[in-house]
């Protein structure tokens, strides 16, 4: 559970009136956001070391009551501090310092109206929203366009996914946040489907600079973002289309005054270790409520993604149950069609010989609704809070302690609202909740704290859809420490270790990747409730050494470090667990990469590694600590201090 234990904000104003733009920096003094107004339009610059990272970007926001973008004045502002300590279980870190300075900017347009720009400026990090009091007798709002921008350097490059088409793809279920990435595209690339880009997305600059730029603290009283393509030199903040949710919800958000939007950040850095180990998305945000139990992090395996529909009945089950008991794990899933196949009558019964071998099930449900043309069941059981809290009720009556639910339509608002009523529902049953065909977190780890997982990435089940998927793996990987990983937790479903991608180990797709590679996803890709990629038959066709490592990995993290890496090119990353460090890397070049272990991995650390033939082997550091890593293949050093 989420355990505030510190916090001290001291704040102190400054003299009103202000026609000059002001200034605040982060603690450190490198990181520097000025708020100005030209012309009557509020605008922003951020400088790192001196040098522009953000250039002359626009802010405020249009809305029925009034346009507060557009003939503005800086009427007031106020400076403070933040001094805050939490710890968090669920993310890359477990004990948190956060410290940084503060800036509310109140601007004022001609008619009297007025909103507030509030900044947050810690180390690497900048966070910026708006805060907006009731105006005179009204007192509610409807924001119709966000003018926040981002103006980057000139021949920066881009790593981002597209946001798709509405009500397109498998059965009408996008957007999904299941796009291919554009890796270090040009600054200006359009999007696939021209509807811009999702967060989070990461930039990089000719001078060398890394900004990552993603949103946090969105809940039901707003709507998701996204940012548009580029226009005019700038990338701006989007609101969801109107066909989402098969049209069902508005685009623009709803607000009661007084009130304030979610924060957006961006991490800025010279090098790639600021953005992998950033917690600004949840440095900003506070538990919504408080459970009786706490979250349960945990790792389990499930037939579906080797066995496919056709495993979705009680024997096959039993077997995965049987497997996940022998492989020391807390967890199984059971996917789709459960109740067309089991019924309720055989999961109670699953759910009590899965007790008797100390494993919890986790029960698949997809969300839907009226906004997709889903079949595979249950559906219309998460939708409404009648019909879902009796469900909740004998999950928790038969002792299932987590749910997997699918299929979300969207960002509007009124997904927002139906993410946060699973879960608070949820929460009431002592039922942890994993999302799938879902929208990015945004902050919901430490905002919900029996939120456990999310895909929002073109995860584990691709790889059986299709051999690109399959020959793109090590790319792909590359990646996610560095973007979607780094803004969120990200339940992946990896580390195959059957060689080809079917019931029988014999027949569908072919894994590119050597066993090594995939027992180092389970280290690089982060989140508390890992549900691998695994099947009974690895117990006896897959290496010794790879269930050995299998059977003993974490899923929790005291600690994240970077130690080297591009996007799109290799990955290495440490987290540490305890007293135990892992350091997993993976290499997509084209040819042999030679990394050095950090300084603190120990001569006598335990490295699992693919040879050059990518087969598994195992050997000691030694004092060097130089790893070669083949083309798409992996290891992972163990170190304990």
């Amino acid at each position: 559970m989420l355990k505030p234990i510190f916090m001290s904000i001291i704040m102190g104003a400054c003299a009103t009136s202000v026609a000059a733009g002001v200034t605040v920096k982060s603690p450190d003094g490198k990181l520097a956001v000025s708020t100005e107004v030209n012309d009557g339009h509020p605008c922003y610059t951020i400088t790192f070391n001196g040098k522009e990272v953000i250039g002359k970007s626009p802010l405020g926001f249009r809305s029925n009551v009034a346009d507060f973008s557009s003939m503005m004045s800086i009427a007031d502002t106020l400076r403070g501090s933040i001094d805050k300590h939490y710890t968090q279980d669920k993310i890359k870190h477990s004990d948190i310092a956060y410290k940084a300075n503060t800036l509310a900017v109140t601007l004022q347009n001609r008619q009297g109206n007025e909103m507030t720009v509030e900044w947050q400026v810690s180390d690497n990090n900048v966070a910026l929203r708006y805060a907006i009091p009731r105006q005179g007798d009204t007192g509610a709002m409807i924001v119709h366009e966000e003018m926040t921008g981002y103006r980057l350097p000139e021949n920066s490059t881009v790593f981002m996914t597209s946001q798709s088409d509405p009500m397109i793809g498998w059965k009408r279920t996008k957007p999904s946040y299941e796009e291919i990435y554009h890796i270090d595209a040009p600054l200006g690339t359009s999007s696939d489907y021209g509807h811009g880009f999702t967060f989070p997305a990461l930039f990089h600059t000719p001078e060398g600079m890394w900004l990552l730029l993603t949103e946090t603290d969105v809940d039901g009283y707003y709507c998701g973002s996204h940012i548009s393509d580029f226009h005019d030199g700038i990338y701006s903040i989007a609101y969801p289309m109107e066909g989402e949710n098969n049209g069902n919800g508005s685009a623009a958000p709803g607000i009661s005054l007084p009130a304030t939007t979610p924060w957006r950040t961006i991490t800025v850095a010279d090098n790639l270790a600021p953005i992998v180990e950033t917690t600004i998305p949840w440095d900003l945000v506070e538990p919504r409520y408080e459970t009786s139990r706490e979250a349960a992090p945990g790792r389990g395996t499930w037939s579906w993604i080797l066995w496919q529909d056709g495993s979705i009945n009680f024997d096959d089950q039993k077997t995965y149950i049987d497997f996940a008991a022998e492989m020391g794990y807390e967890n199984v899933l059971v996917d789709n069609w459960w109740d067309t196949y089991i019924g309720k009558d055989g999961i109670e019964r699953l759910a009590q010989y899965a007790a008797s071998k100390g494993v919890n099930l986790i029960i698949w449900y997809s969300s839907s609704g009226h906004w997709n043309d889903i079949e595979q069941g249950p559906v219309n059981k998460m939708d409404r809070p009648i019909v879902r809290k009796k469900e909740m009720k004998w999950l928790h009556d038969i002792g299932v302690k987590a749910i997997k639910v699918d299929f979300f339509g969207g960002d509007k608002q009124e997904t927002m609202r139906l993410y946060e009523d699973i879960l608070s529902d949820a929460a009431d049953y002592c039922i942890d909740v994993v999302f799938h065909g879902c929208t990015l977190p945004r902050g919901w780890e430490r905002m919900y704290p029996n939120f456990v997982g999310a895909e929002a990435v073109l995860a584990s089940e691709n790889l059986i859809f299709g051999q690109y998927h399959c020959d793109i793996e090590a790319t792909s990987a590359t990646l996610h420490p560095f973007i979607r990983n780094a803004a969120a937790i990200m339940e992946y479903g990896g580390s195959f270790l059957n060689r080809r991608l079917n019931r029988g180990n014999d027949g569908g797709t072919i894994r590119r990747t050597g066993d090594g590679f995939e027992l180092a996803t389970a280290i690089l890709f982060q989140n508390p409730v890992q549900n691998f990629a695994l099947a009974p038959n690895n117990l006896t066709d897959a290496p010794a050494e790879a269930i050995e490592f299998m059977k003993s990995v974490p899923t929790t993290w005291d600690e994240t470090r970077y130690i080297d890496g591009y996007p799109g090119k290799y990955a290495v990353i440490a987290r540490r667990h305890g007293d135990t460090w892992y350091i997993a890397g993976v290499n997509a070049l084209e040819k042999p990469l030679t990394v050095t272990l950090p300084d603190f991995i120990k001569p006598d650390a335990k490295i699992y590694f693919d040879k050059s033939t990518k087969e598994l082997a195992t050997r000691k550091a030694g004092k060097n600590r130089k790893i070669t890593i083949p083309t798409n293949c992996g290891f992972t050093a163990i170190s304990r201090q």
